[in-house]
């Protein structure tokens, strides 16, 4: 569906020699399945999981349990943790991690539905909130990942650019 910015993030990957490990909630896999939609993606995609549930982050991510009880849910620094623990889990260069409320409800701690934090933990950080205003969940599947997808090829770009023997 995105095929034009994962192409161009396939391309820096490959040519770095770079690999990338995904942990999804509300995109239910969407970011992982856009990454492989590339030919070659065996060369650069670790592996992911959609962690969906509590049961699900403690199965697929090593996370600092004491670290995230300090942090506040569906925030930029806990979706960063996540990225980080997606990153270390499958020794990728890059982790990506998405939280959110895709709707059509919003969240048990007050976030509107059409609410995502995005995080790239890797030799560059990066995370961004998004807000849909919208209660569709598929539509907002789709823009949370395409928010990811955007900012994970602007970390790539950023990296090459920070270091120009990559």
């Amino acid at each position: 569906m995105f095929s034009s910015v994962c192409a161009a993030i396939a391309s820096k990957l490959v040519a770095s020699g770079q690999s990338v490990s995904i942990a999804e909630s509300s995109t239910g896999g969407l970011i992982a399945a856009n990454l492989l939609s590339v030919a070659g993606a065996s060369s650069y995609f670790r592996g992911g999981s959609v962690i969906y549930t509590r049961e699900s982050r403690h199965a697929f991510l090593d996370l600092d349990m004491t670290k995230l009880k300090e942090l506040k849910p569906l925030t930029e620094p806990m979706v960063a943790e996540f990225a980080h623990a997606a990153r270390l889990k499958l020794d990728a260069t890059w982790g990506i991690a998405e939280l959110g409320a895709a709707g059509p409800k919003g969240t048990p701690y007050g976030h509107a539905p059409g609410t995502s934090v995005i995080g790239i933990s890797g030799p560059i950080n990066m995370s961004i909130t998004v807000e849909t205003s919208s209660e569709n969940r598929e539509e907002n599947m789709f823009q949370f990942t395409e928010a990811a997808l955007t900012l994970f090829n602007t970390a790539l770009t950023g990296s090459f650019k920070s270091n120009p023997g990559a």
